[in-house]
Parts: structure tokens; sequence; C-alpha cells
């Protein structure tokens, strides 16, 4: 069933969100981050991912996963039709799925952090990939008796494979179609892991031994942000997450690198249109 594209980036349903949508004419989707796990299949066209400053040309089968916390963006090339399914979910329902033996979060907090955010299955675990989403599909598109059981074993059963999947895929198979500045990588990797740190140009500049024009320069090139603007960001959007997971304001802001509430409270409102604790409330349905 073809589905209308929607430029929203929010969920309205509270577990998932379904679409498969087929474009033939040009459009870009600027950066942006959101607030559940996406997960990519594409099928036709041409296009280009760029995800925390690498860029991903696709092949058909590729699939993608981006996480709560990554800045992204699409290029789409003419000439083709544009065929794809994505796939939204929200964190607490794979939460609701993990056991002690089984991470169902590690395709999506791993990947980008061990290996890339693009899976590139073999033949057999992509023609069961397909299958599962094809169920999927059907079930969510269904009136019929027991549907919305059905696509709830069919979500938990591509959840299982895609890890698996993330397990299998070798870096040296999906090498040659990744673009990205293996140094401006590695200071996107330790701003991220640093986030509650100092952060300064000066400091990244010298701990990378690069000269800050230079640095300035290909962040801006990889990134699409100025350094101060990627690192608020970032700053920003994991403070979400925590306040989301029921973290105190003052231990987020802190965690995140925000030396006192009032420049938190004002960053935050700016980019979110409500202060932390107009958030928190909305979060916990107060």
């Amino acid at each position: 069933m073809e589905q209308k594209f929607t430029t929203r980036q929010y969920m309205i349903k509270s577990d998932f969100e379904f679409f498969h949508n087929r474009d033939t004419s040009l459009f870009e989707v600027d950066y942006h981050s959101h607030d559940f796990y996406e997960v990519y299949f594409f099928i036709s066209g041409y296009v280009t991912y760029y995800i925390e400053g690498k860029a991903y040309k696709l092949k058909p089968g590729d699939i993608i996963l981006v996480n709560n916390k990554e800045i992204h963006k699409l290029v789409i090339g003419d000439g083709a039709l544009y065929e794809r399914v994505v796939i939204w979910i929200d964190p607490d329902y794979i939460s609701r799925l993990c056991t002690d033996s089984t991470d169902l979060f590690m395709c999506f907090e791993y990947s980008s952090q061990r290996k890339y955010n693009l899976l590139r299955p073999d033949i057999e675990s992509l023609s069961y990939l397909r299958s599962i989403v094809t169920k999927l599909e059907k079930a969510h598109n269904s009136m019929a008796f027991g549907s919305e059981v059905l696509k709830n074993v069919y979500l938990n059963e591509l959840i299982v494979y895609l890890n698996r999947a993330y397990l299998e895929t070798s870096e040296e198979e999906i090498e040659a179609d990744i673009e990205n500045n293996p140094q401006i990588s590695e200071i996107i990797r330790y701003i991220n892991l640093n986030i509650d740190e100092e952060l300064s140009l000066d400091k990244l500049a010298t701990n990378f031994f690069i000269s800050k024009y230079h640095l300035l320069r290909e962040f801006k090139k990889c990134t699409g942000y100025t350094i101060h603007n990627y690192i608020q960001k970032k700053r920003l959007i994991m403070a979400r997450v925590l306040l989301k997971e029921g973290s105190k304001i003052m231990d987020a802001a802190m965690n995140c690198g925000f030396g006192n509430y009032s420049s938190f409270s004002r960053a935050f409102k700016k980019e979110y249109g409500m202060s932390p604790r107009e958030f928190c409330s909305s979060v916990s349905g107060e």
C-alpha cells in the first residue's frame, strides 16, 4: 500500500510507525535528529545518507540504522524511482523486549561506535529480513482479526534479526561505499564520548594535532555544522534523552556539559520550544 511521504519528525504512536514510500520527484531532508530509532530499508533510487560526518552511498538492499542521538540527513538523486521502507521505533518498546542475555539495543547503539550505521546483509539474510518486512507491512495495513498482535510479533522478529545482521556485517564489504574524513570522524567520536567535558576549539585542535582553521573548515564540510553548533546540539539531544529517561534536570545539564541551569534552560527552550521543566511535565503526563 503506497503511502504519502510525511515531513514530520516525531512519532504519533507509542510503539512504532511503518512507512513504505515511492517518489519520482526530487527532495532533500535536511540535518535533523529525533527521539525514536529509525530503520531504513533502501529499495531503489540514488541516495546518499549522511550520519555524523559519514556519507553512505546506498545500494538496493542496504539497511541504515539511526539511533535517537545521531544527526543525519538524506540527499536524493534524480533519474530513478526512489523507494524505501522506513520504520520508526520507540526506544521504550525495545527496552521492554530486552532480557538479561539479549540486548536488542545493540544494533542501534553500538553500530556507530564499533562499525557503521550501514548493514549490508548477505543474500540469505537479506531475503529473510525482506520476508519479515513484507509480513509486517501486510499486518500493519490489515484490519483482519489478530493483525494488531501479528504486527508486533513481526516487529519483534525483525529487531532480533537486525541485531544478527549487525553482528554478521563485515566492515570490508561496505567501506568502499562510505565517504568520510577519518580525522573528523575521530573528533566526532571524541565529542560524543566526552560530551560532559570542556570541548573548546583550542582543546580539540591541540588534542588532534590540527590547525583551528583547518578543523573549522573540514568539520563544517563533513557535518553541516560549526563545531560550536554541533556540540551544543549534541548536548541538548543527550540532555533530552536523559530527561525522557527520568534523570533530574540538573543532573542532565551537568552530564551533558552545561555549567549552570540558566544557560541550559535558555538553550533547551530555544531548541525545543519549551523549558526543561515543561518537557519533563509533558513526558510524565502531569
